[in-house]
Order: C-alpha cells, then sequence, then structure tokens
C-alpha cells in the first residue's frame, strides 16, 4: 500500500478541519486556539511519514484526484506534487507554524478576537501549502494570492493604528506589482506551451524563455522583498508578533524563492536570467543588511535580517544551486521564527516596547530568552555546527569557488559580516548592561506555552540543520575541494563582524557620540528608498495635479473660455458702437472748463 498519497491527504485534510467548523459552537468557545494548535501539531506527525519515506527510498509521487475543467485540449487537473522539495518543506513549515500557534496562545491571549485570528493563521498556512505542493501553475496562483490576501489581513489585524492599514496596503500593492509578472508567465506558458503543468513545460524546454522568466522573477522579487520592492517587508512588522514569525521568516517570504527553486530547469541552462538573480540577491543581501545596522526598533532588525536572507538565497540560485537554497530555506525556518519568538517575549513582558534604546539588562530577568536569542543569533550569522552554519557556509564556499563575477560575491561577504554586526548589536542593547526600561514592569516569561513553543525552535535551531543535510543530500553537488583559507573564509568575516560590532558598543556607553556621518544618514533613512518612492512621486503627482487643475484650468483656461471672453466681446462691441471713448478725465475736464468760461461770461458782463 502506498502510504505516500495516503497520509499527504489525510495532512490536508487535518488542518481544513478547524475552518469547517468556524459555523459551530466549537468556534465561539475559547477552547478554538487549542484545537487548531493540536490540528496543526497532528498534521506534522502525519507529514512526517511521507518525508522519512522519501528519505529512505528517494521515491516522488503525484497525487491527481480531481479533474478540474477541460480548455479544447489544455486540461486543469488538481494535482500534488510531492518531490524533494514540497516533502521536505511541508513537515518544517507545520512545525515552525506549530510552535508559533503555541505561542501565540501566550501572546494574544488578551485579544477579544482570538479564535479568528488563529483561523487566519491556519489559512495562511493552508494556502501556503497548496503553493508549495501545487503541481501546476494555477494551483500555486490560488496559494500565491492566498498567502497574499491573508497576509493582508493579518499586518492589519490592529486595524484601528493608521501604520497598521497603511502597512497592509503597502504589503499588498508590492505584491500587486510582483503579479503582474507572474500572469505575464501564465499568459505566456499557455500561449506557447499550451500546458500549465510543471513536467510537461520542463519537458517541452521552450528555446527562448526569457520574456516569462523575467515576469518569474518580478514575481518572486515582490514576494521574497527584493530590492525595489524590499519595503512592505520591514512595514509588515505593524503587524503582531506572532503573524512576524510565521509570515515574514519561514512561510510567505520564501514563496518567491520557491517559485524560482520550482522553475530551475529553466534558469539553469539561462545566463541571462542567472546573472539577474545574482545581481539582484547580491543587492538586496548588502542594502537590507546595511538599513538593518542602525534600526532601533527589534522587530525591523529581524525583519531586515530576513530580507537580508532572502538575497542570499537568491544568489544562491544566480549562482545555480536551486537545491542550497531549498536548504538554506528549511534551515532559516527555525531560527528566525525563533528570534521573532523572542523578540515577542521581550515586547510583552516590557509592556508592549519595542525600542531597544529602552530595553537592557534582561539577561538575569529573562534567562530562558535570552539563551534563544543569542543562540538564534549565533545560528544567523552561521557560527559553526549550529542549523545556519550547514546552509549558509556551503552557499559562500561555493560562491567562492564559483565563475562568477567577483562584484556580487564581495558584496555577499560584506553582508555576511554585517549579519555579524546587528546580531551583536541586538543582543548588547537589549540584554547585556543595565536595565533602561522603567523599575514599575513586571517580567515574567514562566508560561509554558512561551517556554515550550520557543524550546522546540531552539531544538531545531540547534540540530535541524545538522539532521536535514545529513539525511537529505543536495541533488546538485556543492564545491567539495578547495584551499583552507578559502574554506575558512565565511567564518573569519562572521568572527570579524562580531569584533568590530562588540567593540563599537562598547564604545556607544562611554564615548561622547558624534555627529551622524553620511553613512548613518543612509542607513538610518534606510537608503532614502522610502522617501524617494513612497513621498517624492506622490507630491509631484499632486503638485503636477493641482497645478494642471487650479493653475492652468481654473485661473487661465477657463477664464479665458467663458467670463473674461464674454467681457472682451462686451468692450469691443461697446467700443465700435459709441463715440465715447471713455475717457473720463478728458470729458470733466472739458465740462469743467465749459462751465467755468460760461460763468464768467454771464457774471462779468455789465
Amino acid at each position: 500500500m502506498n502510504l505516500f498519497s495516503s497520509f499527504t491527504i489525510p495532512t490536508l485534510l487535518l488542518l481544513t478541519l478547524p475552518i469547517m467548523m468556524t459555523n459551530t459552537n466549537l468556534y465561539k468557545s475559547n477552547m478554538f486556539p487549542l484545537y487548531i494548535k493540536t490540528a496543526v501539531s497532528y498534521a506534522f506527525l502525519c507529514s512526517l511519514v511521507p518525508m522519512l519515506m522519501f528519505i529512505h527510498t528517494g521515491q516522488e509521487t503525484i497525487i491527481s484526484n480531481w479533474h478540474w475543467i477541460t480548455i479544447q485540449t489544455f486540461k486543469l487537473t488538481l494535482s500534488f506534487k510531492m518531490d524533494y522539495f514540497s516533502t521536505v518543506f511541508v513537515p518544517v513549515a507545520l512545525f515552525v507554524t506549530w510552535s508559533i500557534m503555541e505561542f501565540s496562545m501566550w501572546y494574544m491571549h488578551s485579544d477579544p478576537y482570538i479564535n479568528k485570528f488563529f483561523k487566519y493563521l491556519l489559512l495562511f498556512l493552508i494556502t501556503m501549502l497548496i503553493l508549495v505542493t501545487a503541481n501546476n501553475l494555477f494551483q500555486l496562483f490560488i496559494g500565491w494570492e492566498g498567502v497574499g490576501i491573508m497576509s493582508f489581513l493579518l499586518i492589519g489585524w490592529w486595524y484601528g493604528r493608521t501604520d497598521a492599514n497603511t502597512a497592509a496596503l503597502q504589503a499588498i500593492l508590492y505584491n500587486r506589482i510582483g503579479d503582474i509578472g507572474f500572469l505575464v508567465a501564465m499568459a505566456w506558458f499557455l500561449l506557447n506551451l499550451n500546458t500549465w503543468d510543471f513536467q510537461q513545460m520542463f519537458a517541452l524546454n521552450p528555446k527562448n524563455p526569457n520574456l516569462p522568466l523575467l515576469g518569474l522573477v518580478l514575481a518572486a522579487t515582490g514576494k521574497s522583498a527584493q530590492f525595489g520592492l524590499h519595503p512592505w517587508l520591514p512595514s509588515a512588522m505593524e503587524g503582531p508578533t506572532p503573524v512576524s514569525a510565521l509570515l515574514h521568516s519561514s512561510t510567505m517570504v520564501v514563496a518567491g524563492i520557491f517559485l524560482l527553486i520550482r522553475f530551475y530547469p529553466l534558469t539553469e541552462n539561462n545566463k541571462f536570467i542567472q546573472s539577474i538573480m545574482l545581481c539582484l540577491g547580491a543587492i538586496t543581501t548588502l542594502f537590507t543588511a546595511m538599513c538593518a545596522l542602525t534600526q532601533n526598533d527589534i522587530k525591523k532588525i529581524v525583519a531586515f535580517s530576513t530580507s537580508s536572507q532572502l538575497g542570499l538565497m537568491m544568489v544562491t540560485i544566480g549562482i545555480n544551486q536551486p537545491y542550497l537554497a531549498f536548504l538554506h530555506i528549511c534551515t532559516h525556518a527555525f531560527f528566525k521564527a525563533m528570534l521573532f519568538m523572542c523578540s515577542g517575549s521581550i515586547i510583552h513582558s516590557l509592556n508592549d516596547e519595542q525600542d531597544i534604546r529602552k530595553m537592557g539588562g534582561l539577561f538575569k530577568a529573562m534567562p530562558f530568552t535570552t539563551t534563544a536569542l543569542i543562540i538564534g543569533s549565533l545560528a544567523l550569522t552561521g557560527i559553526p555546527f549550529l542549523t545556519g552554519f550547514y546552509s549558509k557556509d556551503l552557499i559562500i564556499e561555493t560562491a567562492n569557488m564559483s565563475h562568477i563575477n567577483m562584484w556580487a560575491l564581495l558584496m555577499t561577504l560584506i553582508a555576511t559580516s554585517m549579519t555579524a554586526v546587528y546580531s551583536t548589536r541586538i543582543i548588547f542593547f537589549t540584554l547585556l548592561k543595565q536595565p533602561r526600561f522603567p523599575p514599575l514592569i513586571t517580567i515574567n516569561e514562566n508560561n509554558p506555552l512561551l517556554i515550550n513553543s520557543i524550546k522546540r525552535l531552539l531544538m531545531g535551531s540547534i540540530f535541524a540543520g545538522f539532521l536535514i543535510s545529513n539525511n537529505i543530500p543536495p541533488m546538485t553537488i556543492p564545491q567539495m575541494t578547495m584551499p583552507p583559507y578559502l574554506k575558512m573564509t565565511a567564518l573569519l568575516v562572521t568572527i570579524l563582524g562580531f569584533v568590530i560590532a562588540l567593540e563599537i558598543s562598547n564604545l556607544t556607553k562611554d564615548l561622547k557620540i558624534n555627529y551622524q556621518s553620511k553613512m548613518t544618514n543612509f542607513s538610518t533613512l534606510l537608503g532614502f528608498f522610502p522617501t524617494l518612492i513612497h513621498r517624492t512621486v506622490p507630491y509631484m503627482d499632486l503638485s503636477t495635479s493641482q497645478k494642471s487643475a487650479s493653475s492652468l484650468l481654473d485661473l487661465i483656461w477657463l477664464e479665458n473660455i467663458l467670463p473674461k471672453t464674454t467681457s472682451l466681446i462686451q468692450m469691443k462691441a461697446s467700443t465700435a458702437v459709441t463715440d465715447q471713448k471713455g475717457l473720463i478725465k478728458l470729458y470733466f475736464l472739458s465740462f469743467l472748463v465749459t462751465i467755468f468760461i460760461s460763468m464768467i461770461i454771464f457774471n462779468f458782463h455789465e
């Protein structure tokens, strides 16, 4: 009996059960979040079976069970593709979401609409799994739009706040720009290949697929916050922390990268698209790492670091290592979700304070969160034998050894050192030295919901990379032989970053702070990108509209068309008809002279 399909379908069914319960009394009870969390954990256990089978036998499967629609020769079926990527990603996504659900039960316990919040999170997870397991572009598009709309609803969860509303709109608008590319690619494949199924598209192997691939790169740029469409990701931190942990670390933002990994048979021989992905990724990873250096909001720093890691994944696809990029997606999910949860724990304990300048000295008050935050930061920077090391080190080594342009490689290395810098900055400002928060705040992290959820991800952040990279080898072989100094490059750059950051952080408490430099301004103002794009463009539009509407139309043309033309016609007509030329002073003077002369004549005639 084939356990693949019989365990994949229950996994998806288990997740949809709580959604079906929406109309029952269960939805109104306060046990609903617990049911959802349990459903996700059971789904995770179910999904482990196909993954273990895949590790053992290496067999992949496609489940096609419902013929949807036929348009002439074009068939659409509901089919799930359980291959290398989806078989591994589904358990990872479910494990991370399970922990985040448990964390949300603690974080959102006082929210009156907590049941609705959990339903949104679950719907989001379902759409993400639809995207990952889709076997044709249409199904993938359903998941793609689903995660987009769910992110809109979840970022704008506290819709009473203006910032939350603008952030949610920003997310959806930037994603719409990306969707244009996706739709172009879908249209091209339909017109030229008459199919949306992945196997058929790859088997037909179109001769010049630059246009659809550019469309897919645009789609990935929007969804995965690459440079140019990146500002929505840091803005999305307005949502509740569990949302940030789920959407902006492990699941939604990797959808764009996942899409490009899915299409690797078309990109692996296309040097033009590879160069574009490489350069885009390199710019993103450096730019967002620079922006992260001077942020003061703890969640924004972690958000920019997510964007930087996504840039690194893009670089990996650019050097033709899609499997390595996928490994980084899986390892990154663990520690990034944990970093968000630790920051959420700190924010909640400090009475919803997000500014790292108002924290400090938390290592005694919150020992467990401190441990998790430090290990998460170390895993993020790629310290050996933690999770991040197994993918990040490989990526940098492969980049070092590949025949790519030096420029992109150098930018990636600089960004790696910056990762160490902003991680150190978070640790230094929130955990070490003296407390800088009000003394009346009571700090409490002793909640099993919080502790257990972070503990699971902590285990993942230490061991997951080792387990995944040992059991599931990348299909394209990364570089195996290299000189020792190149092997050590990534580690040395990271350690250098740590040393410099600690030195700079220590200086901050002793020395008088100088006035800001140009570079600091560049980083604080996020590279002037929001100012230029979000402020200048609307300002130009509005001022142009105002000038054309009021000055040009109202004051010039509209007046000239009717009132001024009428008065001009009247004046011309009256001057043409009458002899009087309107010289009133002359008329009065002549009148006066006449009277004067007549008076003289009549008075003095004797």
